[in-house]
């Protein structure tokens, strides 16, 4: 498991029991269903994006690469938020997006690597 931020970390080691209980929550959450766990962070992904949650954004594209997603795939939940989040909000998605994959794209419509 990579290792959580900071923040997370200082509530886990100043709440323990309440980290537990969340921890347990979103492990039965993602067990619920029949999504793969890729397309379980792409979902997550999404409604990141939505909230305009910047370090989920991070987290759930860093994640959706480690089970197996392409780049393309992520671009393409990115863009997907166009009609329903906006212009600005997918752009600045794309942007946290860029973070992660390591690409400044959108320079004069050149794709460049960091």
């Amino acid at each position: 498991m990579a290792r959580l931020p900071r923040p997370y970390e200082a509530f886990r080691g100043g709440h323990p029991e309440i980290w537990k209980a969340y921890d347990k929550l979103g492990a039965l959450s993602h067990d619920a269903g029949p999504l793969g766990k890729k397309d379980r962070e792409l979902v997550k992904l999404a409604m990141a994006m939505g909230a305009r949650l910047e370090g989920a954004v991070h987290s759930h594209a860093r994640r959706a690469l480690e089970e197996g997603a392409k780049p393309q795939e992520i671009y393409h939940v990115v863009l997907l938020g166009i009609t329903t989040l906006g212009f600005p909000s997918t752009v600045t998605a794309m942007t946290w997006v860029n973070d992660v994959l390591g690409t400044n794209r959108g320079r004069r419509g050149k794709t460049r690597n960091r």
